[in-house]
């Protein structure tokens, strides 16, 4: 059985929906309360048992490597200021995995940005966890592990799905296929549809920002013609994949929150502020109207 040990982040997009805050902060790298969105992201690919990650960055992207790499300086000044508790959470970020990097010179979307990553997985089978999306289980297994445990049983390539309002399904892709009979959440894949309008989408069950994919994937990126916006749609490469071998889509017990979107950055900030013994009481009181 091949085991899935390698990612793949791509996080090279432009944010331009955070403008004018993501001219000099990559989106990747919001805040979720006193931890960046690619925080949340890699420390779910590691609880997974992913050991090696590869990020796909882009210019002004420079904060990103600097988060996961080592400040000397900031430790000193945090070890003569006596906060040595604070010493070990920064030399805990990023740790659990090798980080690596690699740079989209252009924007050509998410299928260039995964081919991008074919030395680095070789022949191996990998994950691919969007930068922007924080998969959110708390009371399950993590978003990915769940995946994993799907390709583990099948074998094959998974993505994950979660449903959505018939009106949101022009904000991402959607798939149709046939419910495995041996798994209740399991979907054999017959297509998916990039960015449908609510009367063309095949279903309600929207690409929830988590893949696992055999390398089989690259050849297929490699046969994919640039789509809409000049782009190469991973969809397009999806579709030919799933007419060769056989394809699944997980529908998870997880929560999504597609950081891209302003208003679901801000349920984030705000769910996980609820969480934390120093923010939440004085959060939960002040949506409650209690004034100071």
């Amino acid at each position: 059985m091949a085991i899935v040990r390698k990612a793949i982040i791509p996080a090279a997009g432009m944010g331009t929906r955070f403008l004018p805050v993501t001219k000099s902060v990559p989106k990747e790298m919001l805040p979720i309360v006193n931890k960046p969105v690619l925080q949340y992201v890699i420390e779910e690919a590691v609880a997974a048992g992913i050991e090696d990650v590869l990020i796909v960055t882009g210019r002004g992207k420079q904060a990103i490597e600097n988060h996961f790499d080592y400040n000397p300086e900031l430790e000193t000044f945090l070890e003569r200021a006596g906060k040595r508790d604070l010493i070990q959470q920064v030399r805990e970020i990023g740790r659990g995995a090798e980080i690596h990097y690699v740079r989209q010179k252009e924007q050509l979307g998410l299928g260039d940005a995964i081919h991008l990553g074919r030395r680095h997985c070789g022949k191996e089978p990998f994950a691919v966890l969007l930068g922007d999306t924080i998969i959110d289980s708390p009371s399950h297994k993590s978003g990915l592990r769940q995946l994993l445990d799907a390709y583990e049983a099948k074998q094959a390539s998974v993505v994950a799905v979660q449903r959505v309002p018939k009106e949101w399904v022009s904000r991402y892709g959607i798939v149709d296929g046939t419910a495995e009979a041996d798994h209740a959440n399991l979907i054999r894949l017959s297509k998916l549809v990039e960015k449908p309008t609510p009367d063309k989408a095949p279903s309600d069950l929207a690409i929830a920002g988590r893949y696992v994919f055999t390398a089989d994937i690259f050849e297929c990126i490699d046969q994919t013609s640039k789509g809409v916006g000049g782009e190469i749609q991973l969809t397009d490469a999806m579709n030919l994949l799933a007419s060769r071998s056989p394809m699944f889509a997980l529908t998870w017990n997880a929560l999504r929150y597609d950081i891209g979107n302003r208003v679901e950055y801000a349920k984030c900030f705000i769910d996980f502020a609820l969480r934390l013994p120093d923010t939440a009481d004085a959060v939960r009181k002040h949506l409650a109207g209690v004034k100071w």
